[in-house]
């Protein structure tokens, strides 16, 4: 029998990081993973191949109705070709997942491909092709999520799906009726709407992006209007049927009127769950709660002293960077080191066109908390770069404290925004003040600049160009 100072089970991007952190601090690795490729779901079928998909949909909505305002002319009708298109989806997840065993490779990690379940807690039933048992000292817990669904809606994978059908499709639906207005569903909602089809969003909420600051919500339905996708806010769904080739979803509208939608898919995006099936974590004394997460310490202990547990299988947000930081803070805790992390400074990221990233605190929490704050907007639509790109959708809103100006939330949306939010937490975790971020010089001309000045807005109205 093998034995490791540590293994890791599951090899998204919490597992596979901790993994390679472990190896960096002197500590013989191993990694199990029941899939034959590394990655997760984000390398696989989340948000590796869904963004290739939005950058291949969207070159597919600028040539047909933008490049003629740029005096680009091409004759002959533009065509999407499906299958190619997924095909290059699928060479950027190979080409990503292969990069991941060269790491595992590079940083002398072993890899078992099969089930991982624990025989008590410190042994690790592998079964599958490398079937057999490993021992360690130390465990990580990093089986990620799958999607979640309704009780009363049978997902058959063909014409009722989820986000891991929605990258396989054959053809391009002539109307994807999408159950839920987060993330998933409104990414794939405009790749398929880029790409012709009709799309209907029904949102139990009365906003979509439910959980992030109400003013960016407000202004992606807006966008989303406008590409004449169908939004259909406090809809509480109560059923899904399919017949043949069509799919028939009843929703209850705000009114109480039974509203129904016809199409030819259905995609079930209503959230994710944790994964443990199969882990058999009572075995080594691990609690999982009633949510179906593990339940953990500030330290990411489990209740068995020697396993931790990161990413989508324990409480917070289901992020592939909130799972990499956590990867690395367990295996620097491990290590006897004293990292940290700061959860109100992980950064939430919607890739659709505009883009919308956030971090801190939004409107709707700090009037909660009863917290005294001021706000500095700016729009893109006054920045020089924006309408040389033809990109004028969207805002920079920054939140600071009304007496000590210390910037307490970050919200924007518009082209760039999921880098530009990179400059947003880099200020708050050294506690910048929206004046610090108005001194600073931003180069022109650019999009980084409606920080600046919103930051400029915040204080004392300041902003220079609108």
């Amino acid at each position: 029998m093998n034995s490791y100072d540590v293994a890791i089970i599951g090899s998204g991007p919490g597992g596979y990081v901790a993994a390679i952190r472990c190896a960096q601090l002197g500590m013989k690795t191993a990694i199990i993973e029941k899939y034959s490729t590394l990655g997760g779901t984000c390398l696989n079928v989340g948000c590796i191949p869904s963004k290739a998909m939005l950058s291949s949909s969207h070159h597919y909505e600028e040539a047909t109705k933008h490049f003629a305002d740029h005096g680009i002319e091409i004759p002959g009708d533009i065509k999407v070709n499906l299958e190619k298109m997924i095909a290059r989806k699928q060479a950027v997840v190979d080409q990503t997942t292969g990069g991941i065993d060269f790491l595992m490779k590079k940083n002398k990690i072993d890899v078992y491909e099969g089930l991982g379940s624990f025989k008590d807690a410190t042994h690790i039933k592998i079964e599958g092709k490398d079937a057999g048992e490993i021992e360690a000292k130390k465990i990580i817990i990093a089986t990620g999520s799958k999607p979640s669904s309704l009780p009363f809606i049978t997902l058959d994978k063909e014409r009722i799906i989820t986000s891991t059908e929605a990258l396989e499709l054959k053809e391009i639906p002539k109307h994807m009726i999408i159950i839920g207005g987060g993330v998933i569903g409104l990414e794939l909602g405009q790749v398929y709407r880029r790409l012709g089809a009709e799309v209907t969003v029904i949102e139990y909420m009365d906003r979509i992006l439910p959980t992030m600051d109400a003013g960016l919500s407000k202004e992606l339905n807006k966008v989303f209007k406008k590409s004449k996708c169908k939004m259909m806010l406090s809809h509480k769904v109560k059923s899904v049927e399919r017949k043949g080739d069509e799919v028939i979803v009843k929703a209850e509208n705000k009114k109480g009127e039974l509203v129904e939608f016809k199409g030819d898919y259905c995609l079930v995006s209503v959230g994710r769950r944790p994964y443990t099936d199969g882990l058999n974590a009572e075995a080594a004394g691990v609690k999982i709660n009633d949510r179906g997460q593990v339940e953990v310490n500030d330290y990411l202990q489990t209740s068995a002293s020697n396993i931790y547990a990161i990413g989508d299988v324990i409480k917070g947000a289901m992020l592939a960077h909130k799972a990499e930081e956590e990867g690395v803070f367990v295996a620097e805790t491990m290590a006897g080191q004293k990292p940290h992390i700061d959860y109100n400074l992980i950064p939430g990221v919607v890739y659709t066109w505009p883009e919308v990233a956030a971090v801190g605190k939004t409107e709707e929490e700090l009037k909660a908390d009863n917290v005294e704050y001021k706000v500095g907007q700016f729009p893109f639509r006054a920045l020089g770069r924006a309408r040389a790109s033809g990109d004028i959708d969207g805002f920079v809103k920054i939140l600071a404290d009304k007496t000590t100006d210390e910037v307490l939330g970050v919200h924007m949306i518009g082209a760039r925004c999921a880098d530009l939010i990179a400059e947003a937490v880099t200020a708050m975790e050294f506690r910048a003040s929206a004046e610090d971020i108005s001194r600073m010089s931003h180069a022109h001309p650019t999009f980084a600049e409606a920080v600046k000045e919103a930051a400029l807005a915040a204080t004392e109205d300041r902003a220079l160009h609108v």
